[in-house]
This record gives structure tokens, C-alpha cells and sequence, in this order.
């Protein structure tokens, strides 16, 4: 049904919609700004690489520990974000990210910069999932499992601390809400789901180098959210759907990628900050209208 090529360029999107929903945990939810969010893509990819390769456990061990692990990691590295705020907190995850890719680039139990490789292909009652559409099925309801959290912490009690954290902590410090608690769990949670992501790229590609974890991933998955739409859940999905496989399209500018994603968030912060699908852009409104027509008419000819 479908060919190699599509089911990859599938699952690419799968990780990259799952990393940009947990970014937006963070960025949208919790209004906490990070650039470094492609490390905690790397330690998940990592700690799923050693916990199989190293220790020689399964796939599913792996992505638990790459979950458990990241989230326990996220949720130390939030702790700068309860002394620094905004510019401050932007260079704090900045140089997080530089951090850990210069461990794995110079520890040898990393691998250094050969990496490690032959990760084994994730399994289940004896059905290989390496490649194909099974795999490319697991991807995505890993996607769904992200969007589920970030859906039900949307409409929680939890998700309004997040939001009023965001629009203003000393306001939400004078109602009762414990700023600190909610920043390091949105850190926490944040992390984890993007340790999962690592996860499963690790074992697609069957190995992890240090680059691929470089800063410049954790600017394009940012971008994935702003252009999308910033503290939406439709609007991460669709800049990460947009921003992942346009380049599949657009070869020819494959080796300006990064000069377009950053000329599209200048763009977008001057001209539409809420991104294409917020829930203030022009694009959003004329969908509402065009979609509110044919309701109004239909409802109208039931009532004569």
C-alpha cells in the first residue's frame, strides 16, 4: 500500500510531530522558551542505544528507561528556569544542549563521534518491527499517546496552573499555584515524551551520532511549534507535518533548510506571532468562517 520511501518520510513526521507536541508542553502550556529541546531528543535516543546495545535489553525496556530517564533529567535541567526567566532561561537551555552533545561526542562510553550502532529492530511476540508500515503504525500511535497527554493536561486543573504560569507567575504565586512545582513538572513531562521520541529515531535508524542532536534540531522543532501555533495542539502537528516533509518536496533547497526555518520565524513573529493555525491567525478565523456558513445555513433551514 504503501512504498519505502513514503512510510519513511511517515515516520520522520511521527517523531517530529510527537517532539513538537512535548515542546509545546513547555513552550505553549508552561510559557517556559527552550532551546535545547533536541537534547532531550538525544538522551532519549542515547539511553534507548546503550540499554540495547551496551546492556542487551529489548526495544521496550529501552523506551521505557529513555522516558523514565529524560523525564528525571528534564525535570534537574528545569532547575534553572526557577532563578532565570526569559532571555535568561533561553541561553540557560542553549547551552544545555551544547553540553550534552559534547558528552556524547567525547565520553567513550558514548561511542564518541563513531556513535553507536546496530541498534536492534524493536519486536513483539516474535513480529519485527524494522522499517515497514508496522513500524511506521508504532510511530504514530506514539504520536497519538503525546497528543492524548497533551490534550488531557489541556483540560485539567494542572493545564490552567500551566497557563497562568505562563500569562503571569506572580499572579499565579498569589492565587496558591506553587510555580516551581509546575515549572519542573512541565519540564519534567516535556523531557520525557521527547526522550520517547528518541527512542523510536534511534531505533529507525539503527544508530545515533552526536550532530543529529546539535542545536540547529532543537531551533527547527521550536520553529515547528511557533509557525505551527503556539499553545494549540493542532497548531504543533501541522508545523511539524509542514516544516518535516516540505524539504522531501523542495530537494533542491535542502542545504538551506535552516535559512528558511529561520526566515519563516521572523516572518511569523512580525507578522502573525499566534502562527498559522493560532487561535488568532488569519488562517484559523477564515477556516472558523468558512466551516460556521454551512452550519448557520443548514440551521436555518431546519428552523423554517
Amino acid at each position: 500500500m504503501f512504498n519505502g520511501y513514503v512510510i519513511t518520510i511517515a515516520v520522520f513526521v511521527g517523531i517530529w510531530v510527537s517532539l513538537a507536541l512535548s515542546l509545546n508542553i513547555l513552550v505553549g502550556y508552561a510559557g517556559q522558551i527552550s532551546l535545547g529541546h533536541a537534547a532531550f531528543f538525544g538522551i532519549g535516543a542515547y539511553t534507548s542505544a546503550v540499554m540495547t546495545v551496551r546492556y542487551g535489553q529489548s526495544f521496550w525496556a529501552g523506551l521505557l528507561a529513555a522516558i523514565l530517564i529524560t523525564g528525571i533529567v528534564g525535570a534537574i535541567l528545569g532547575l534553572p528556569s526557577l532563578r532565570v526567566r526569559h532571555d535568561f532561561l533561553v541561553l540557560a537551555t542553549m547551552g544545555v544542549n551544547f553540553v550534552v552533545v559534547a558528552v556524547f561526542k567525547y565520553v567513550d562510553f558514548f561511542g564518541g563521534a563513531m556513535g553507536i550502532v546496530n541498534l536492534p529492530a524493536p519486536s513483539l511476540f516474535g513480529v519485527s518491527f524494522r522499517g515497514g508500515a508496522l513500524y511506521m503504525a508504532l510511530v504514530w500511535l506514539y504520536a497519538g499517546f503525546v497528543l492524548l497527554i497533551s490534550w488531557y493536561l489541556s483540560k485539567t486543573w494542572a493545564g490552567l496552573a500551566l497557563n497562568t504560569v505562563r500569562i503571569d507567575e506572580d499572579a499565579a504565586a498569589a492565587v496558591g499555584v506553587s510555580v516551581p512545582r509546575f515549572k519542573i513538572y512541565a519540564f519534567a513531562i516535556s523531557a520525557a515524551l521527547a526522550g520517547g521520541a528518541g527512542s523510536f529515531y534511534a531505533h529507525f535508524i539503527g544508530s545515533v551520532f552526536p550532530d543529529t542532536f546539535a542545536f540547529v534540531e532543537s531551533i527547527a522543532i521550536l520553529s515547528m511549534v511557533i509557525i505551527g501555533g503556539v499553545g494549540t495542539l493542532r497548531g504543533p502537528i501541522f508545523g511539524a507535518i509542514l516544516l518535516k516533509s516540505a524539504p522531501e518536496f523542495l530537494r533542491f533547497a535542502q542545504d538551506y533548510r535552516f535559512t528558511i526555518y529561520g526566515a519563516l520565524l521572523v516572518l511569523m513573529m512580525l507578522f502573525q506571532p499566534s502562527g498559522l493555525l493560532g487561535d488568532d491567525s488569519w488562517l484559523w478565523t477564515l477556516g472558523k468562517r468558512i466551516f460556521r456558513r454551512p452550519a448557520a445555513s443548514m440551521q436555518a433551514e431546519e428552523a423554517s
